[in-house]
């Protein structure tokens, strides 16, 4: 039964991957020629490893996110870290202009905003967790807080801003891969590679823990310790994306939703892969459209959170009819 069960998920996951290769080849190859098949094969081809390298952060984290709250309708983006990238953009914008936006590096950029957010999830971290008997929902409360304030100080430094100004600011707000640097994608893997040899060594434990906190310490997992990892982990690859390409907000919820349904295991090394070829199959498909089909007018970030919005709808009715 077992040995069935681990055979279908291969086969599902091995699915997965001809489809999100068969996108692959679909945003590759057209209009490739002998004359120009290096320069668009090198641009898409770090558009795809952008998408893949998000798709992994975005993923995972709320995979681990969603075992470590045992609540399958949240993501870490309830701390509110997308809140504070937007909030962070905003400021430099308002106190100095966008003209030193424009003059920061991208370097600069990149590290000044991952460096705020970890800098805020692990004072959020240790306010909540001072003591052992303190409950994981204390900390997505006050991250939701703290990310209604961070939205509503950003708003209203939005409304004073300067028409122009704002429409620099609006190029942060949605998720692009149409400018990434292939730089940042260097230094994102190099700083996404230690998270992910964490992950894979915690996941058996994280499979334990899935059976629910009070079970989970009696067959010997050091509770506590293994929640501030994890949680500090999701920080770090959120907050890499955000960084990275800008905020995505429901594909965390929908990939891994789909990743339950579809492998219908308590194994996280097979939903990892999952939820990481889902993730960048969405991705692609949704880069495919915006470029392809609706020719720039309108970004992923929209399609994505349409869809994931529509089914995250879904599933709290779906939850309140059980």
């Amino acid at each position: 039964m077992m040995i069935n069960a681990l055979s279908k998920q291969k086969k599902i996951i091995f699915l997965t991957v001809i489809l999100f290769i068969g996108i692959c080849l679909l945003y590759l190859l057209p209009q490739l020629n002998a004359s120009n098949w290096q320069y668009f094969l090198s641009k898409r081809g770090t558009k795809v490893l952008a998408i893949l390298l998000t798709g992994f952060c975005i993923g995972v984290s709320s995979l681990s996110f969603q075992t470590i709250t045992n609540n399958k309708l949240i993501t870490p983006n309830v701390m509110g870290l997308e809140s504070l990238y937007m909030f962070i953009q905003t400021f430099i914008i308002f106190i100095w202009g966008s003209k030193e936006l424009s003059m920061m590096t991208n370097y600069s950029q990149f590290f000044l905003s991952i460096g705020l957010m970890m800098i805020a999830s692990w004072g959020l971290f240790n306010l909540v967790f001072k003591k052992e008997n303190q409950d994981i929902y204390r900390l997505v409360l006050t991250g939701m807080v703290l990310g209604s304030l961070f939205g509503g100080l950003s708003s209203f430094m939005q409304v004073l801003l300067d028409p122009n100004e704002f429409t620099i600011l609006q190029g942060k707000m949605f998720a692009s891969f149409n400018n990434v640097n292939v730089s940042l994608l260097g230094i994102s893997c190099l700083l996404i590679l230690p998270c992910a040899y964490i992950l894979l060594k915690d996941r058996h434990a994280l499979n334990v823990l899935s059976l629910g906190r009070s079970s989970s310490i009696n067959l010997g997992v050091n509770y506590y310790r293994l929640v501030k990892r994890q949680l500090m982990l999701s920080a770090v690859l959120i907050s890499i994306s955000t960084a990275l390409v800008g905020p995505i907000t429901f594909l965390g919820i929908l990939v891994v939703s789909l990743t339950r349904k579809l492998l219908n295991t308590y194994r996280h090394q097979e939903m990892m892969i999952e939820v990481t070829i889902l993730s960048g199959t969405f991705l692609l498909a949704a880069t495919y459209l915006v470029e392809r089909v609706f020719s720039f007018n309108t970004t992923v970030s929209v399609i994505i959170n349409f869809i994931g919005g529509v089914y995250f709808i879904y599933l709290i009715i779906k939850e309140r009819q059980k």
